[in-house]
């Protein structure tokens, strides 16, 4: 398995930015495909939420999600789901194999090397 997720400068980028704009605080994992090294440059890419503290994400949020992927320059379809929503096998097959594009808001009174941590342009996690 590749340690990279296959995506484009400026395509992480935008989804970030995407992201971030429509759920703020909430912590982003990219997950198939585009991190197992099985994908081409036409492939979707599979995104979990991760609500604060485990809350689901509102259908509402992610909808808006949707649309804001829909209308960008992303010449690929990218598909978000709600970790809270999803089934806990499901939950075991994400965490073989992701990488973390969005960190979660740092918790308050965090101290600035746990802060540096969650800066982190990128992180993969593969388990067996």
């Amino acid at each position: 398995m590749t340690g990279r997720l296959h995506l484009s400068k400026c395509h992480r980028e935008e989804i970030v930015s995407i992201l971030r704009g429509h759920l703020p605080g909430a912590e982003v994992w990219a997950y198939g495909s585009r991190v197992q090294g099985r994908s081409h440059d036409g492939s979707d890419l599979d995104l979990v939420v991760r609500g604060r503290d485990g809350a689901k994400v509102s259908l509402a949020r992610l909808g808006a999600l949707t649309e804001a992927f829909q209308e960008s320059r992303i010449p690929f379809v990218v598909e978000a789901r709600d970790w809270g929503r999803l089934p806990a096998s499901f939950h075991r097959e994400i965490e073989r194999c992701f990488v973390v594009l969005v960190e979660g808001a740092a918790e308050e009174g965090a101290d600035s090397a746990q802060q540096a941590a969650n800066e982190r342009p990128e992180r993969l996690q593969i388990r067996a």
